[in-house]
């Protein structure tokens, strides 16, 4: 199949700000992608993405969610978080290797350790985190 007219697969799940909801997303994005080779990291990324909406914005508050988007084709698996916003920052990369017995602020950095490519988008109602994963095409393997 030519590159151009392959298919991409695109699944959205909304979930409330509660801390069990990642293990959910977790799960979820590890039935979707089960068989990939990509999966087990995809599955870690989603769960670093999830908790960060969760504890740093207004997604972990009252009646506050994050979106989990998760597209998938013959050459990349995508992994969206969007959040709720409410917080005057965006969230940044930042590896810390300094302070190795820090307890946070190391997450987006594992996530653009696992990732090939990790953007930010800042928008009017929160941010999105995307992760993208490439499949190794020269071996002509196919994730799903």
């Amino acid at each position: 199949m030519h590159e151009y007219t392959s298919t991409v697969r695109v699944w959205g799940l909304s979930c409330p700000g509660f801390p069990e909801e990642v293990s959910r997303a977790r799960r979820w994005t590890r039935d979707i992608l089960r068989g990939s080779p990509l999966a087990d990291d995809a599955e870690l990324i989603v769960s670093e993405l999830s908790a960060n909406a969760i504890l740093h914005t207004a997604s972990g508050r009252e009646r506050g969610s994050f979106h989990l988007t998760v597209a998938v084709s013959a050459q990349v698996v995508t992994v969206s978080v969007t959040d709720a916003g409410g917080t005057g920052t965006i969230p940044k990369i930042e590896h810390q290797d300094q302070d190795q017995d820090a307890e946070g602020g190391r997450g987006l950095g594992m996530v653009s350790t696992l990732a090939h490519r990790v953007v930010v988008h800042q928008g009017q109602a929160g941010h999105t985190v995307t992760a993208e994963l490439f499949t190794d095409a020269r071996r002509g393997g196919h994730l799903c």
